[in-house]
């Protein structure tokens, strides 16, 4: 009897243990000497569990418990190659014979590449710009293109825009994190550390400027790929060597192309997104076939997706997930472009 109320009194256990095999994808070998670390999302952040290496088979294992409370899922996270890969473990996931990939790294750019870039512009009436930047990478190799020294994303910014800048990055499958750019070789340019890895990354840019409408927009792309696509809101109309490419059903915002690298152009009126999203969701509009459209690509936390739920409310419904595992606020603003037909893709 005294055994069992001694039982009664120890703490509860989420997870006794978290085992698995690091598995080299570019050579399709077990990897030896990566380390593993476990953490718990929690409401104070990511709470350190343990750290491990792999043996010579790529096996590791994590006996140290991880304490019952949170509600949220574990986190893995291997090092190799000086590149972190992470593997969610949602509530409910096996924590036995977990398979966590990593890839060889490279300072050669090889499959990857740019395969979108979107602007969208938001003057404010107050004389202000917004500018919200997204650059989507493909990278169709098995070989992780890291290069500390020059970047894997170079770009630049007006003078006015003073050096600020938001970033934020997404690895395949993982969270966006806030990474600061180092300083360009020229004045207002700048190179970002972030590797890309095989699969979809992306790169989100937010800054403003002091600006005054009808004014000229200007920007130098730096890092290419295939056409540039320029986001003007409700109330704002962009004019110059442009290709009016349609107008997003959802939001009501018409989409340019540009083929750059030097952007210049007019821009008149003033505006944000949103008005153009509460304005269609009041009329019932819906998305046209063949039409571009807009979206918000959200991790797929707790079941949640973005689907047809309205993005403002999806970011929210995750943002307090994003809070805990990474212990900083991801607000860039995601902004992707596909074309209906999926034909256009520069």
């Amino acid at each position: 009897m005294k055994v069992l109320v001694a039982l009664l009194f120890v703490p509860a256990l989420a997870y006794a243990a978290v085992d698995g095999t690091v598995t080299n994808a570019s050579t399709g070998k077990p990897q030896a000497g990566a380390t593993v670390t476990l953490f718990q999302p929690t409401s104070q952040g990511p709470q350190f569990i343990d750290s491990v290496k792999t043996d010579a088979e790529g096996k590791f294992q994590i006996t140290k418990a991880v304490p019952a409370g949170g509600a949220g899922p574990l986190l893995l996270q291997a090092v190799f190659g000086g590149v972190q890969y992470n593997k969610m473990l949602p509530p409910g996931t096996p924590t036995s014979g977990v398979d966590i990939p990593v890839f060889e790294s490279t300072k050669r750019q090889g499959d990857a590449k740019v395969d979108q870039h979107m602007i969208l512009l938001e003057p404010a009436p107050g004389g202000t710009l917004q500018v919200s930047e997204s650059y989507v990478f493909q990278n169709t190799g098995k070989t992780t293109w890291n290069d500390p020294d020059n970047g894997t994303l170079q770009f630049s910014l007006p003078p006015s825009a003073q050096g600020k800048v938001e970033v934020n990055s997404l690895a395949p499958g993982g969270l966006p994190i806030r990474k600061a750019p180092d300083p360009g070789p020229k004045p207002n340019t700048f190179k970002l550390d972030f590797p890309i890895k095989p699969g979809e990354s992306r790169v989100d840019l937010q800054w403003s400027m002091p600006f005054n409408t009808p004014g000229v927009f200007e920007e130098h792309v730096l890092t290419k790929g295939g056409q540039t696509r320029l986001v003007a809101p409700v109330g704002v109309t962009f004019k110059g060597d442009l290709k009016n490419l349609g107008q997003e059903p959802r939001t009501k915002a018409t989409i340019y192309g540009a083929e750059g690298p030097d952007l210049k152009f007019d821009v008149q009126g003033t505006g944000t997104l949103n008005d153009g999203a509460t304005a269609d969701a009041s009329s019932g509009g819906g998305e046209a076939a063949g039409q571009p459209a807009l979206s918000m690509d959200l991790p797929k936390l707790y079941g949640l997706a973005n689907g047809s739920a309205d993005i403002l409310t999806t970011m929210s419904a995750v943002k307090w997930l994003l809070l805990s595992i990474l212990g900083m606020l991801a607000t860039g603003f995601v902004l992707l472009y596909r074309k209906g037909n999926g034909s256009d893709r520069g």
